[in-house]
């Protein structure tokens, strides 16, 4: 059985940083893709990071320079680290774990995490 279990969310003040944790079980994770996406009230969901199996990454231009995907294969988990935060990432952050090319194939989903920044 899957689980893809999102972590870390909360209150924190502008200027602030926070570290989100996703830990996905059930899954071939090294051959995994994952990535986090965010979701304000009133917003369209929102790709923020992306990290492949071979640890490449790629960034939202709102975050670049702010906020550091990474991934431990050992521990099945993605983290999301994030700094400098301000009000509009106020989001609800998911975690996603997909694989394509390789059979299976599948794409799960977190329930996801709330990040609130305010003073």
């Amino acid at each position: 059985q899957v689980h893809v279990v999102e972590s870390g969310g909360g209150l924190v003040q502008p200027g602030g940083s926070l570290r989100l944790s996703c830990t996905a079980s059930g899954i071939w994770f090294r051959t995994t893709a994952l990535a986090w996406y965010r979701q304000a009230p009133g917003n369209q969901r929102e790709w923020v990071a992306g990290i492949n199996s071979r640890g490449d990454t790629d960034y939202t231009d709102s975050v670049k320079g702010r906020f550091t995907i990474s991934r431990d294969n050992a521990q099945n988990t993605v983290y999301l680290q994030m700094n400098s935060l301000k009000p509009e990432d106020t989001a609800n952050y998911t975690c996603r774990a997909y694989r394509r090319g390789i059979t299976p194939t599948y794409d799960y989903w977190g329930q996801g995490t709330q990040v609130t920044v305010s003073s």
